[in-house]
């Protein structure tokens, strides 16, 4: 599970959108599972990777559970309904995401947390080997904030899935991050490493343009980052 951080602006969310081809770069190059991602159809980009988007765009008479089940699409043929395998897969991954008692419910009837967990969903029903999620944890309460990224981590461990994340929380960053990557002015990359080497108030400093005081946590013994405070 690999954890994209930097300021705003830095690049993180062209990065995701160059991985799927919404944009190209104009230099290098970029591969998936092992193949030129310009080599690809979109199709074959969607059964690879999942996105959470970081400004989904749902349509709001659409129950939740009908927008997980578009999560199946790249596994359908033209015109093709969804048949009982599909429907098992978006079931499940409403369980896992916390949101299958709101299957029913209309998408604009769904707070805004509501709304992140039903994309979080659709992407899981997707079944693709790569996860790309963009601030997967906005608009969530800190008990789905760690939910989701658990789930995130366990899908990792548990089924060998790859995941980037873009994540703002750099406690919550190296909370359940493998490894980080820092992005810095113009998308370079400033640093990478694991979160211990990667947040240091010097660094963040220079990144963010921020005083923070950097501290084990007293279980994990992963960084907290906190802002300097001045009474």
């Amino acid at each position: 599970m690999l954890g994209l951080v930097g300021p705003n602006g830095s690049g993180k969310t062209t990065l995701i959108r160059a991985v799927t081809k919404v944009v190209s770069p104009v230099s290098g190059g970029v591969r998936l599972c092992g193949a030129d991602v310009g080599s690809l159809s979109q199709v074959e980009v969607a059964r690879r990777v999942a996105v959470v988007p970081q400004e989904p765009l749902l349509p709001e008479a659409f129950t939740a559970l009908e927008c997980v089940l578009m999560g199946r699409t790249p596994h359908l043929r033209l015109l093709e309904n969804e048949g009982a395998g599909d429907f098992e897969a978006a079931r499940q991954a409403m369980v896992r995401t916390d949101t299958w008692e709101l299957a029913e419910r209309p998408v604009g009837e769904l707070s805004g947390g509501e709304r992140q967990r039903v994309v979080v969903a659709r992407a899981l029903a997707q079944e693709t080997p790569v996860l790309l999620l963009d601030e997967p944890t906005a608009h969530l309460d800190i008990g789905h904030q760690a939910s989701v990224l658990g789930l995130m981590r366990a899908l990792c461990r548990e089924e060998g899935k790859a995941v980037l994340a873009v994540v703002h929380d750099l406690t919550l960053a190296a909370a359940y991050c493998d490894r980080l990557v820092m992005l810095g002015a113009g998308g370079t990359v400033a640093a990478e490493g694991s979160a211990g080497e990667i947040l240091r108030p010097e660094l963040l400093a220079e990144a963010y343009g921020a005083r923070v005081e950097v501290f084990p946590h007293p279980r994990t013994g992963r960084p907290v980052v906190a802002p300097w405070v001045v009474d």
